[in-house]
């Protein structure tokens, strides 16, 4: 049995030529297709008629809610046991996409996980009206909620004395209540490090305000499309990755999923690339209180350019 959110897929997609193949194997296949992904409405109306001519079970927007994460749940009969394998990514099943987008995505049969993952598919069939949610960070339900309680916490950190650190990167800032949030932490000494792509309506460095505020962009060959959220919690890390920006559209109209990153290797893996592109002194720009936003400046002679140095370690690996 295969479930899958589709936003927004390529012209000729082999994800859903896929999906085609399995139904008409007899497999279980459940598609929600996304109609109001901006741009692309007609593409997925033609490929949603496609996969339902096939066999596909296909699920459509609703009317008060964009779909917007990027999710999908296999479940496979080994012996007398079912086993669920859970996909979750900060970008789309798009192999088009793909080529130029910076992502991040999690295949796993954690049990945790899997459970929680089939409870938001339960909610998209109509099955459930208000599921809950403990490990997973799902809007708009729980995911406003999770990420104030973790900002809260480094407040709380910062007051005792201990060391209090938040580091988030996404596409665009704009959500005025978590905004809010991290001003409130900034000046309860929380340091504050952001990568963004676009949209910032923080404003950083500002004295009584956003003191303990950094933010740069960077713009490179790829987009940067990923979404990662690093809370120190005094020691141990909390590290989430999500289909979701910090936009009031994100947290309150869309339905995004937010998940952990528990594994050690994995965790040092994404924070090596988050910590790579803030030494970047080529491609980063410094997001500032007079929006002049210049290039990085280093008294470094070695040059950082992440996009091309985590490449290449990647490559190498």
């Amino acid at each position: 049995e295969i479930n899958i959110t589709l936003y927004r897929v390529a012209k000729e997609s082999r994800i859903c030529k896929a999906l085609i193949v399995a139904a008409k194997n007899g497999k279980k296949v459940t598609v929600f297709s996304e109609l109001k992904a901006r741009f692309d409405e007609e593409l997925n109306m033609k490929w949603a008629k496609r996969m339902k001519e096939a066999g596909v079970s296909v699920i459509y927007s609703f009317e008060a809610l964009k779909v917007h994460s990027k999710i999908c749940l296999v479940k496979l009969e080994e012996g007398n046991k079912i086993i669920k394998y859970a996909y979750f990514g900060t970008g789309n099943f798009n192999e088009d996409t793909a080529k130029i987008y910076c992502d991040h995505a999690l295949l796993t049969s954690n049990l945790n996980l899997t459970k929680e993952l089939d409870k938001v598919f339960s909610f998209l069939k109509g099955e459930v009206k208000k599921p809950t949610f403990k490990h997973l960070l799902v809007a708009p339900f729980n995911m406003r909620q999770k990420f104030k309680q973790l900002i809260e916490n480094e407040i709380q950190n910062a007051k005792k004395g201990l060391k209090a650190k938040v580091t988030i990167k996404m596409n665009s800032l704009e959500d005025k209540d978590m905004i809010n949030k991290l001003y409130e932490a900034s000046n309860a000494g929380v340091k504050i490090t952001i990568i963004v792509r676009g949209i910032c309506c923080l404003v950083p460095g500002v004295e009584g305000m956003s003191k303990n505020i950094k933010v740069i962009s960077i713009i490179d060959r790829y987009l940067e499309h990923g979404r990662v959220y690093l809370f120190h919690n005094n020691g141990n890390e909390k590290l989430f990755l999500a289909s979701a920006d910090w936009m009031k559209r994100n947290l309150s109209h869309r339905v995004e999923v937010g998940f952990p990153i528990d594994n050690q290797k994995l965790k040092a893996e994404v924070k090596k690339l988050i910590y790579l592109q803030l030494k970047d002194n080529v491609k980063a720009r410094v997001l500032n209180k007079t929006q002049s936003n210049p290039y990085k400046k280093s008294s470094s002679i070695i040059e950082v350019r992440a996009q091309y140095d985590f490449y290449n370690y990647l490559q190498n690996k």
